[in-house]
């Protein structure tokens, strides 16, 4: 097969997405998990990865009964994977056979790359805190070394090492579909997967690539992913009520319901895609990126980075505040992002507080947990969905907004709209901020 040369494109060159993927707390393709967002269900319910019975929070929003290595069509080259790879690469699989690439014998693998915002995968807690007992000197108050190497030499696992590091989903992926074209991984927090769609569309523009395989995995729900979480107070404590834990923009929200999972989107130029006669689901439009330069883990009060992002989201997409029909939010059900995130999105499209400009506001947090890195994907495949049949998706648990959060937020129940124009937010610890403008393909 003859390598493509480098094709330089616009800075106007339209991006499309030809087919997408998810595994998520509410199930393991398109249609499930988008029934589920449309009749507010909940993924959210007892953790069993882990005995978090000692925990300040006892549940989370767990994947279910899924095994990657029944879906994958090469098995024998995954075996160990941790479960955010696996994750990957469900969706994987779903998108690439939404998209008929596996039809399209012209594909290039030197030519089809992949752009993923992956967290790190499964902590093999156990073995390493046994590891670090046995290598305690209590005299001495330290580790010894020597006692410790000789624990973790019987008890670890090299590849269960190995695959926790977060650009294994990458190269699980790549082995998989044979791509060998450019390879970049992201970890921007929980903005990751919006950061990579956005930059994974920039590499189809510069013309390094035909098909980009973009998204992102990730889980923490591990003995120290919730403790790092609970020690900052940012998870819900609602034990009595998993369920409704995720209350985004109530005004008794207490903090987020911790999820997992994968999104993966293709991408394509549109001349490539119509080139080949792909179904075309939608056009990435615009994206923003921003840094709040404020503080490690707290947004900027005024959201400024937030509202600056979803501008040059806006701006680069060439559309307008009022051309927006729906604003997908961050939405985390936290006291401080729900207030600031609602502000940054007065401050673009009701700049002189009359909230009746802004467009529907609704986050599916509510319902699936925050997937961390895998976040932002699934908003943006929601958004293809809520184009496609013309429905917001509620957030649910909302009850009595607090005070100053006086946007539409569809509380409760899905809402008939015509949809043709997304934004999606998505933000993260140490003040990344990441937007994307979806928009029906024309």
């Amino acid at each position: 097969m003859n390598a493509t040369n480098n094709t330089a494109t616009s800075p106007s060159t339209r991006i499309v997405i030809t087919g997408m993927g998810w595994i998520t707390p509410l199930g393991h393709d398109l249609e499930t998990v988008w029934g589920g967002l449309q009749s507010g269900a909940s993924g959210v319910d007892r953790t069993t990865h882990f005995d978090a019975t000692t925990f300040p929070t006892t549940f989370s929003a767990e994947v279910k009964d899924f095994d990657p290595l029944t879906v994958v069509r090469h098995p024998e080259l995954h075996e160990g994977i941790g479960l955010n790879t696996g994750y990957a690469l469900g969706a994987a699989v779903q998108a690439w056979e939404q998209a008929g690439l596996e039809a399209h014998a012209e594909l290039n693998p030197d030519r089809l790359g992949i752009y993923l915002g992956a967290g790190e995968g499964t902590l093999d807690f156990s073995p390493y805190v046994a590891s670090n007992l046995a290598g305690w000197d209590a005299d001495a108050r330290k580790i010894d070394g020597l006692k410790w190497a000789q624990h973790a030499t019987v008890t670890m696992d090299a590849t269960r090492e190995l695959e926790q590091e977060p650009n294994m989903a990458l190269a699980h992926l790549a082995l998989e579909f044979d791509a060998r074209g450019p390879a970049y991984n992201c970890l921007t927090a929980c903005a990751a997967s919006t950061q990579a769609i956005g930059e994974a569309a920039a590499v189809l523009r510069r013309g390094d690539a035909d098909v980009m395989l973009t998204g992102g995995c990730h889980t923490m729900i591990h003995p120290l992913g919730m403790t790092g979480f609970n020690r900052l107070t940012a998870l819900s404590n609602r034990n009595d009520d998993p369920q409704t834990a995720s209350r985004p923009f109530d005004d008794t929200r207490d903090g987020f319901v911790m999820g997992e999972g994968a999104g993966i989107i293709v991408l394509e130029t549109e001349a490539h895609a119509k080139a080949r006669g792909a179904t075309i689901l939608a056009e990435v439009a615009g994206y923003g990126s921003t840094a709040d330069a404020y503080r490690i883990t707290d947004i900027h009060p005024e959201g400024r980075g937030g509202a600056a992002a979803m501008r040059q989201a806006l701006a680069s997409a060439g559309v307008t505040p009022d051309d927006v029909d729906w604003v997908a939010a961050h939405g985390t059900s936290t006291k401080e992002n729900d207030s600031i995130e609602t502000r940054a999105i007065k401050a673009v499209f009701a700049p002189d507080d009359d909230v009746s400009k802004a467009p529907p506001v609704s986050s599916i947090k509510s319902m699936m947990g925050h997937l961390i890195a895998a976040a932002g994907v699934v908003q943006a495949i929601t958004c293809v969905m809520a184009i496609r049949d013309g429905k917001i998706p509620p957030t649910a648990n909302l009850k009595a907004p607090s005070a100053g959060l006086d946007l539409d937020y569809v509380p409760g129940t899905a809402r008939d709209a015509n949809v043709k124009v997304c934004l999606s937010n998505s933000f993260g610890f140490g003040g990344q901020n990441d937007t994307l403008v979806i928009r029906a393909h024309d």
